[in-house]
């Protein structure tokens, strides 16, 4: 089994993604959290460049690191200038990591007419800052910045900036797609190139990928077939313009798709859905469903014969068991279904179901979809209407009354909303403000029913979209409202449908607290 190293760089080049910003506190925690699944390395980032970056470094010292060894990132010595009086290499040793990575030119045209340098003094640069750190007892990593775009334009050139570092005394050698450009084929024979440059040596070889040309993933596997032991990568692929190799698809396929391959621990695997969906969570940004092997839709089916062929055999149309990546198989309801969509999501609500039921099941939803319904994202409403259909719906509630108010004035829009909701033969009348009319009506129905169900607290809407269904009509279209709700524990859909998007919002957080109440 050959070891991959996996070295993540979510906190510095995932952090340059658009949107992206991690507070002290996020860094911090994220970098326990790849320490525990067994990460080989974590960039924590360029302690020269901001505070809070220094500060990792001084925090993240005072934990106890496992597994993962942390490494501060930064650049070779400025032109004319000794290693030893470099503020930035001061601000890495002053970051007391036991890894430092240093970023160089490895192509001629960014030495010469980019950075305005020569050759030979980038060579010099790139030896001056290697020693300094080898010296003052820091192990380094050498990031080949533009390696193959240097070796397709200068390869000799650009192997010679590897052996320079490996000579002055790097621990391993990166080759950066700086640009995202490189095709597999390019990549693969750069990488034999540089691997059989440094054979002679100690040094592994790295690989760092970005996605520019959507190819990430498949270069870094390509380079790791041609012999490179480390990648580089981010969580989910995060990163500056098109974002970096996303280090959950490579680590799934070297550990389930590859033979003799071995990255992180035997078990952390399965843990790589729940890491991803963390991630995205911390950096509050919406989960990326079609996401190769972690997306909720990863594993999701709908087309009926799909569903039928899995019933039969999981791999008809699953490459893996999603319970292998810590993920799970998903039937969807649409007009598309056939009975066996129909079938298996009724087994997984608990309801058994005969030929005459699904019949009736499968008409409805056809029928309710063409009204503008949807229950691909609304599996809590579909659960309802399969219980209404079964006749085991009992509803917790009623609404019996409700109405918004919304008013502007020079203080700025002010939403109110009135209901009147019933438990048994109990009538609660609420009123509540919100952040606009939907809020206001969700708070004033917990306001009314929560005091019956204390469970009902703990539902949180997360997610709220509006579709317009018929454009065509203008102002008095259809419009569709799909909800997402959570209880801290699960997450469910529930939708509405109306000419009115206060009432469809109404009908989508009534489902919403029904199935709570239900489950």
């Amino acid at each position: 089994m050959v070891k991959i190293q996996l070295y993540d760089t979510t906190l510095r080049d995932g952090s340059q993604a658009e949107g992206i910003n991690f507070s002290l506190q996020d860094k911090i925690i994220l970098a326990q959290r790849l320490d525990g699944i067994g990460f080989d390395f974590i960039e924590g980032g360029y302690p020269a460049s901001n505070e809070k970056d220094a500060h990792f470094f001084q925090s993240v010292a005072e934990k106890t690191m496992i597994f993962a060894k942390v490494s501060a990132f930064g650049m070779t010595r400025r032109k004319g200038v000794a290693a030893k009086d470099d503020v930035g290499l001061r601000s890495l040793l002053e970051a007391k990591t036991p890894y430092v990575t240093i970023v160089g030119k490895s192509s001629s045209f960014q030495a010469v007419e980019i950075i305005r340098s020569t050759r030979e003094e980038n060579l010099e640069m790139i030896t001056d800052t290697v020693r300094f750190f080898i010296e003052n007892e820091r192990k380094v990593i050498y990031d080949a910045e533009h390696f193959f775009d240097g070796w397709k334009g200068d390869p000799e050139y650009s192997l010679l900036t590897l052996k320079t570092a490996v000579m002055a005394g790097a621990e391993t050698v990166v080759l950066c797609d700086t640009n995202g450009g490189s095709m597999p084929c390019e990549i693969s024979a750069g990488t034999r190139a540089a691997v059989e440059a440094v054979k002679d040596s100690d040094a592994t070889v790295g690989i760092h990928t970005h996605n520019d040309c959507g190819l990430a993933v498949a270069n870094s596997i390509v380079a790791v077939e041609a012999g490179a032991t480390q990648v580089q990568g981010t969580i989910n692929g995060f990163g500056e313009r098109c974002g970096n190799a996303d280090l959950i698809q490579i680590a799934a396929i070297l550990a389930l798709k590859k033979q003799g391959y071995e990255v992180l621990h035997p078990d952390s695997i399965l843990q790589l859905t729940e890491l991803s969906r963390f991630v995205y969570e911390l950096v509050n940004m919406p989960l990326s469903k079609h996401q190769p092997f972690v997306g909720k839709s990863a594993f999701a089916h709908k087309g009926g014969m799909h569903v039928s062929g899995i019933h039969r055999a999981s791999n008809a149309y699953e490459h893996i068991d999603p319970a292998r990546i810590g993920n799970e198989r998903r039937v969807l309801v649409s007009e598309l279904s056939g009975r066996s969509n129909i079938v298996a999501m009724a087994q997984k609500h608990n309801i058994e179901p005969d030929g005459e039921l699904i019949k009736k099941i499968l008409a409805e939803v056809v029928a309710r979809e063409s009204h503008g319904y949807q229950y691909e994202l609304a599996e809590g409403s579909f659960h309802l209407l399969v219980q209404q259909l079964s006749g085991q719906f009992t509803p917790h509630f009623e609404g019996v009354q409700y109405r918004v108010i919304v008013e502007s004035d020079k203080n700025g829009v002010l939403s109110e909303a009135t209901v009147k909701m019933r438990v048994a033969s109990n009538e609660r009348y609420e009123v509540s403000e919100g952040d606009g009319p939907v809020d206001a009506l969700n708070r004033a129905m917990h306001k009314a029913l929560d005091p019956f169900y204390p469970s009902l607290a703990e539902v949180k809407l997360v997610d709220y979209k509006v579709r317009v269904i018929d454009s065509e009509s203008g102002t008095d279209a259809h419009v569709r409202v799909v909800i997402e709700s959570t209880d801290g524990h699960d997450v469910w859909g529930t939708v509405g449908v109306s000419d009115n998007i206060v009432e469809a919002s109404w009908e989508a957080i009534a489902d919403s607290f029904e199935y709570k109440l239900g489950k």
